[in-house]
């Protein structure tokens, strides 16, 4: 039972180490366009202060951390250049503060207003009875 909490743990370590380093991926002129885009969103998701789906919302409040965030770590990986992504992990793991993304943090909130202002518009009273 305790290597499988270490493997996690180091699991856990790397995707956070992952995630710096696509962060730079989508800032890097050499990264193909696509790779840019999924890799700063990635980035832009599991970097902001605010989560997609707050922790406080029952079994799908850990759905973003769990599932969405390591499937689009895994996914932008795939899609960097080795080479390049290597470079970017050497990048992270210099980096003594892991940074912060208020794109990330604006987008999530404009999503959530979004979503409310699409339910207050579907549920709003038209007429009265």
């Amino acid at each position: 039972m305790k290597a499988w909490l270490e493997a996690a743990k180091s699991r856990a370590r790397d995707i956070k180490l992952d995630v710096v380093a696509l962060w730079f991926a989508a800032r890097d002129p050499r990264v193909p366009w696509s790779a840019k885009l999924v890799a700063g969103m990635v980035a832009a998701c599991a970097l902001s202060p605010i989560d997609l789906i707050p922790d406080f919302v029952p079994v799908l409040g850990y759905l973003d951390d769990l599932i969405i965030v390591p499937l689009g770590v895994i996914l932008a990986i795939r899609l960097v250049p080795p080479p390049l992504m290597d470079e970017f992990r050497a990048q992270a793991a210099a980096l003594e503060t892991r940074p912060q993304s208020r794109t990330g943090m604006f987008f999530i909130v404009a999503l959530w207003l979004a979503l409310a202002a699409l339910l207050i518009w579907a549920f709003w009273p038209t007429h009265a009875r």
